[in-house]
């Protein structure tokens, strides 16, 4: 039964998106995933949640393999609620993962951010896609500055 406290804008498709997913079943978890490609959410809910991210809506839109170039979306000319306008048009637009807890909302890159705002610990070690591990068999987070 899912955690409907905890929501993934999810991609499948994406490494960063399936590794913040795990990264949250490792914690106890089972979120509710929303597969924002398959059904994007409507211009309320994007409103709601990228400002919840405390972020620009520039700074949750994804460049890479999107008409982000095509569209001109570099111009300054583009006001916030013009580039909203922009992903409810092309969902591709909006970088993923985007992570809903009652700890915080998050655009999780790296996917690490998402340990920042889960209510539950990690209950295991986790290792990334990559190989790079993340959470030692504690469930404490390896420090990389060490």
């Amino acid at each position: 039964m899912p955690d409907t406290t905890v929501t993934i804008y999810h991609n499948p498709a994406c490494g960063t998106s399936r590794n913040t997913l795990a990264m949250i079943r490792n914690s106890g978890i089972e979120p509710r995933v929303v597969e924002y490609l398959k059904t994007p959410p409507g211009r309320d809910e994007l409103r709601t949640l990228i400002r919840a991210t405390g972020l620009p809506v520039r700074e949750v839109l994804r460049r890479k393999g999107t008409p982000y170039e095509e569209l001109g979306l570099d111009d300054p000319k583009w006001s916030e609620d013009e580039l909203i306008e922009q992903i409810l048009a092309h969902p591709i637009l909006l970088n993923r993962p985007i992570v809903v807890t009652p700890l915080g909302t998050r655009l999780c890159r790296p996917s690490e951010a998402v340990l920042d705002i889960l209510p539950s610990p990690q209950q295991g070690a986790f290792t990334k896609e990559d190989g790079e591990q993340v959470i030692d068999a504690q469930g404490r987070r390896i420090d990389k500055r060490a």
